[in-house]
């Protein structure tokens, strides 16, 4: 990246659209206990001719920009072209897309969603990620949502989960699959009690709940040890590997096995 800022935005998503300068990069999930690959998550990245790859805070525009709900729409679109180009590659990868809540407030759009679905016996489905924030806001929504497109093979998964996790308790025959708990609680959690405590009673609503729970932002050896011993079902990255395009990912996948292990201490 430049030293100095890049404008906001580098570019405007329609010339961007245009262009074919958008694409999905894609950071690796992993069992926590076995660390075995258990999916990915895609990232939307632009690749500017003058400031090279650069990140979505430069270029994602404002709900109220008539373009981007054709943003969303790439990101679906390029998502399940990758499944395809990866399950020639590596075989079948669990992919998982962020999306708004605007987005899935729009009945034509989750219908096109579903519809867009690869029938196909390897796809086990796809993660589509929602930030907290507008779950909580939109509860009625989301619930609704989430109960509507499990039946096509889509489950919904709450995004930055933090200090706002009781507005999720009691919620009755609980439609979500998984739970990321926010990076800020995971990242130097090893060192922090206020951190663990937060971690723990989402690792318990979700487990109550039925659902899976993620520690995204385990940067180092010590806050992999920490997700571990709170009994985290999942944990995702730097430790464990930056975001990379597609081609890149595979290559990635097909050494993973040859990386050395990260061994737990006694107790741990």
């Amino acid at each position: 990246m430049p030293l100095e800022p890049a404008p906001s935005p580098a570019v405007d998503v329609p010339e961007a659209l245009k262009a074919s300068s958008l694409e999905l990069w894609y950071q690796q999930k992993l069992h926590l206990r076995t660390l075995v690959p258990s999916g990915a998550e895609a990232l939307i990245r632009m690749r500017h001719p003058a400031w090279g790859v650069v990140p979505p805070a430069y270029f994602i525009p404002d709900e109220s920009d008539p373009h981007f709900h054709a943003l969303s729409e790439f990101v679906i679109a390029r998502a399940i072209e990758d499944w395809r180009y990866l399950l020639g590659q590596i075989g079948p990868v669990d992919l998982s897309i962020n999306l708004p809540i605007s987005f899935l407030a729009d009945d034509a759009a989750v219908r096109e969603l579903c519809y867009r679905i690869p029938d196909h016996a390897a796809f086990a489905g796809l993660l589509i990620e929602i930030d907290s924030a507008e779950v909580i806001d939109n509860l009625d929504l989301a619930i609704d949502v989430a109960r509507r497109v499990r039946l096509h093979n889509i489950g919904i998964s709450i995004d930055n989960v933090g200090a706002k996790w009781p507005s999720l308790l009691g919620l009755p025959n609980f439609p979500f699959v998984q739970l990321k708990v926010d990076h800020q609680y995971v990242t130097g959690c090893a060192d922090q009690r206020l951190k663990q405590t937060v971690c723990r009673r989402i690792v318990e609503l979700a487990h109550d709940s039925g659902a899976q729970v993620i520690a995204q932002g385990g940067e180092t050896r010590a806050d992999f040890l920490a997700a571990h011993e709170m009994d985290f079902d999942q944990v995702q990255g730097y430790l464990f590997g930056k975001p990379m395009g597609v081609k890149k990912f595979a290559r990635s996948r097909t050494h993973f096995s040859e990386k050395e292990p990260i061994v737990l201490t006694h107790g741990a």
